[in-house]
């Protein structure tokens, strides 16, 4: 993939200024670092803007070894993917799974690379799911040989599509269809002290069936409560979402034992209606200041990933362009601080 080599000093100012470090207080957000744009900063650039500005964490959708090399010694941790496509190979073979690790996470290439999590698969859906759980038994195998396996956890990531019942929240469970894999997946987690990761996107939800809801409830901004949850008030669809997971993993004797975390979300800045750079600001500003305190029947810090850090210009034309914080010129699609 191609990406721009030189940078002015002026975008690199423009970008610096854009992002604050986190708070020490607050280390439960990272970004998503997705590749799929032209003319995108050399991951050197990227990963000296991140550990410049105190972001601790990042999410890396496959192995990439230029990012990995520039990662080296900065103590940004990483959630690193297995892509679905690997899913197959993975599952079939503990001699594949040795591979990948040995290949990826390599303690004698990236002794100083901090290695967080392995995502195997990203919204895995259909036939795939068959492969899910023994793809991710054998890279757990894997890193336990490899003398990893106390440092990284093996996870997966899901859609909230998963979720056949959301709000009230107290009533989430999974599709069927999801229900035959998350049956296997959350016993896996719970054994292995690994979280689930999931994908949460108010925004879908609105767009999906626009006059279900007001968009204030889908933006933070909704002025009260809008589901009364038995004791619980909800105020947006994050915390309906989330809540809903764990009621959903309980089905499973799972929401005690394993914690979420929300491995994208976001807002878009075009390409769709309230997709735009004020909404996606406060979207993703109020998300930053909200996910410290929880939700109401967890209130406790919600480890996090921002989607994304760059606008992808080789996605689908439309919405699915828009979700970056920055353009590839490193220019900030709006104003937002991490503190």
């Amino acid at each position: 993939m191609a990406r721009q080599g030189v940078f002015s000093m002026l975008a690199m100012a423009l970008l610096l200024g854009a992002l604050v470090s986190i708070p020490k207080g607050v280390e439960s957000i990272g970004v998503c670092y997705g590749i799929r744009g032209s003319n995108l900063p050399l991951p050197s650039t990227v990963v000296s803007m991140l550990k410049s500005n105190g972001i601790s964490s990042m999410r890396l959708y496959a192995p990439d070894h230029a990012v990995l090399d520039a990662l080296r010694g900065t103590n940004i941790s990483v959630a690193i993917g297995a892509p679905n496509d690997a899913l197959p190979a993975l599952a079939g073979s503990k001699v594949a799974a040795a591979a990948w690790v040995k290949d990826n996470i390599n303690t004698q290439a990236y002794p100083t690379v901090s290695f967080r999590y392995v995502v195997v698969g990203n919204e895995v859906a259909g036939n795939l799911t068959a492969h899910l759980v023994p793809a991710m038994e054998n890279m757990r195998h894997a890193l336990d040989a490899a003398g990893l396996g106390h440092t990284v956890l093996v996870t997966t990531s899901v859609s909230q599509e998963i979720l056949h019942v959301y709000s009230p929240p107290s009533a989430g469970n999974f599709t069927a269809e999801a229900d035959c894999f998350m049956s296997h997946v959350i016993p896996f987690l719970a054994r292995t002290g690994a979280p689930l990761m999931a994908n949460v996107y108010p925004y879908l939800a609105w767009a999906w069936n626009t006059s279900a809801m007001d968009v204030k409830y889908a933006l933070f901004t909704a002025p009260g409560v809008v589901v009364q949850d038995g004791a619980y008030g909800y105020q947006n669809l994050f915390d309906i979402t989330v809540d809903a997971f764990y009621a959903a993993m309980d089905r499973h004797n799972g929401g005690s034992l394993v914690r979420l975390v929300v491995s994208e979300s976001g807002w878009p800045s075009a390409g769709n209606k309230e997709a735009s750079p004020d909404n996606a600001r406060v979207y993703n500003q109020r998300l930053i200041e909200h996910v410290g305190g929880g939700t109401p029947r967890r209130p406790v810090a919600i480890e996090t990933y921002i989607f994304s850090m760059f606008n992808e210009d080789q996605k689908a034309t439309g919405v699915e362009q828009h979700w970056g914080l920055f353009y590839p010129n490193m220019q900030h699609v709006y104003p937002i601080k991490f503190s």
